[in-house]
């Protein structure tokens, strides 16, 4: 693993986390740490903004991704009231993406009509647990790829603490399903 600063790498990055569409599911605990570098970075440029929209669509995406396990009707107490907790935190995610994404001169990506989830395949609350499960590591990649790209140091910051709230969201899942929720030392 290199940890030399490399301009090709950082542009193959970005342009990757533009257009992967990943979900980057977030939650606001570790949030609060960061919210005054979001708030803050003025000085992020156009790249900066677009990292900022892909992190918000997939926030987005997490909200409605959590409404279909509430809704389903598989989801017993307490995991319900947890996947409600988890779906708050995205929803402040989202708040503070998109109020960050305005305050830097960028328009702020509004929340797709309908999202391809595999509802189709969610029969039990493990299903659903699984499904939410997926998606928190994909935010946990996405956010772990996005925090050294950002021009803005101070926006790094911020993601790097939603990336840890986003690690204990996955880890809590894992625990539920019956999975070691540290399933090693390192996320690749």
């Amino acid at each position: 693993m290199s940890f030399v600063h490399n301009p090709q790498t950082r542009d193959a990055r970005r342009a990757f986390l533009g257009q992967s569409g990943l979900l980057l599911s977030g939650a606001a605990v570790a949030l609060m740490a960061g919210r005054d570098a979001l708030a803050k970075g003025q000085d992020a440029g156009a790249s900066d903004v677009r990292i900022l929209n892909t992190a918000l669509a997939a926030e987005l995406e997490a909200i409605a991704a959590y409404q279909v396990g509430a809704e389903s009707g598989l989801l017993q107490k307490p995991v319900l009231d947890l996947a409600v907790v988890f779906q708050g935190h995205h929803k402040e995610h989202a708040e503070l993406l998109a109020k960050t994404i305005q305050t830097l001169g960028g328009k702020a990506v509004d929340a797709k009509d309908k999202y391809a989830f595999p509802v189709e395949t969610l029969k039990s609350q493990g299903d659903v647990l699984q499904f939410a499960a997926m998606l928190e590591k994909g935010a946990v990649s996405a956010y772990l790829g996005a925090v050294p790209v950002f021009d803005n140091r101070d926006l790094s910051k911020a993601a790097a603490s939603i990336l840890g709230d986003e690690a204990m969201h996955w880890a809590v899942l894992r625990h539920a399903l019956g999975q070691a929720p540290v399933p090693s030392a390192f996320m690749v």
